[in-house]
């Protein structure tokens, strides 16, 4: 009998994962809550702004914005390079993952922007 029942919850329960999974895919939820995903996902819906040293390596190495993008959407963030804790502006060091993580920034976010302060190539 208790076999039954814990067939029958486990039954439901992948039915209700699958219909949620389902459910959300179509809204384009996103599921922001460790340390680096919350911290990028402020950086990235606040107006972004650049620093004359920051658009400077970009020109250099022929990179443009989009690449600055694709690292905030997929990063690794270093609190212990970075001030997190600043007032009034926290900064932060981002590196980006697998094909990108020879890039770095260095990123100041106030209340309503952020500006790429560096941009590190290694």
């Amino acid at each position: 009998m208790l076999l039954k029942r814990i067939g029958y919850y486990l039954i439901g329960v992948s039915i209700g994962a699958i219909a949620v999974s389902y459910i959300w895919k179509h809204k384009n939820a996103s599921f922001d809550y460790g340390m680096d995903a919350r911290t990028l996902k402020t950086i990235r819906i606040k107006k972004r702004l650049y620093s004359n040293e920051a658009l400077q390596t970009l020109q250099n190495k022929q990179l443009d914005t989009t690449v600055i993008s694709k690292i905030l959407r997929n990063a690794d963030v270093d609190f212990k390079k970075g001030k997190p804790r600043q007032k009034p502006c926290a900064e932060y060091y981002v590196t980006g993952k697998e094909s990108l993580k020879y890039i770095s920034l260095y990123i100041s976010r106030c209340d309503s922007t952020a500006t790429i302060e560096k941009v590190i190539i290694e």
